[in-house]
């Protein structure tokens, strides 16, 4: 394990921000944070709550590209792709797929396990589990180091 990847505390606080934005939009809108479904909402052009949906995923949009002006390697981390039209359109593939998938790892991992689901706790473990066995098997195979 590369030593510099070790994020503690960067890991702790942006854990807190994403609980603290998901409990922020529970308690004052009783919405759940389920990025794939207000994804689906904005591309789809459901009116109930499109305005506040249409703007967090153009944060998510801008976020990155914002984040592409600046050196990574300054930040800490490296990025495989810098194009911000890559990352974007990564992104919005991402959300796509979530969708047509019934959901997305973070919405389950962070959401549905705070609701006590059955499903998500265990697509949860089976994410996890996959990602595991996936990294595992690439370092053996010798197709990755870390």
């Amino acid at each position: 394990m590369n030593i510099i990847n070790f994020t503690p505390i960067e890991s702790l606080t942006g854990g807190f921000i994403i609980g603290l934005a998901v409990a922020m939009l529970y308690l004052l809108r009783g919405n759940y944070a389920s990025l794939s479904g207000i994804y689906f909402d904005v591309i789809s052009a459901t009116r109930s709550g499109f305005v506040w949906r249409s703007f967090l995923i153009l944060g998510l949009v801008v976020g990155p590209v914002i984040l592409s002006f600046f050196s990574y390697n300054d930040l800490g981390f490296e990025m495989p792709v810098t194009n911000p039209l890559f990352i974007i359109l990564g992104g919005l593939l991402v959300g796509y797929g979530t969708q047509l998938g019934s959901g997305c790892t973070s919405g389950h991992g962070v959401c549905g396990i705070a609701r006590l689901s059955i499903r998500s706790i265990v697509g949860t473990v089976t994410f996890i589990g996959s990602g595991v066995i996936t990294v595992l098997v690439m370092r053996f195979m010798g197709w990755v180091t870390l």
